[in-house]
């Protein structure tokens, strides 16, 4: 089993630049060494007769439509769907921040 102490969560926790008290710290340590010891459950199953599979359900496939031209919604109908509007547009949360 690999090794988890707190200087590794410390590092994990700076890599993914999170903030998690000494108490969540603690609860993310119990919880990898949980993950851990049931990957190494899992490398003790044997596999050799299984085949690889990359789709769990073998005869599923893509459901397509055709595309059919309709009337187009009109806009007051669609923008009062919408929570936030301005100026005849939806008003949505900015996502690149500007310094």
């Amino acid at each position: 089993m690999s090794n988890l102490d707190k200087e590794a969560i410390h590092n994990l926790i700076k890599l993914s630049r999170i903030e998690c008290s000494e108490e969540e710290q603690a609860r993310l340590l119990k919880d990898l060494e949980k993950i851990l010891v049931y990957i190494e459950q899992l490398q003790e199953v044997d596999t050799a007769n299984v085949s690889p599979c990359n789709q769990v359900l073998e005869g599923a496939c893509n459901v397509m439509r055709e595309d059919e031209v309709r009337d187009i919604m009109p806009r007051e109908l669609f923008l009062s769907n919408a929570p936030s509007q301005v100026g005849g547009m939806i008003r949505v949360p900015p996502v690149i921040k500007s310094n």
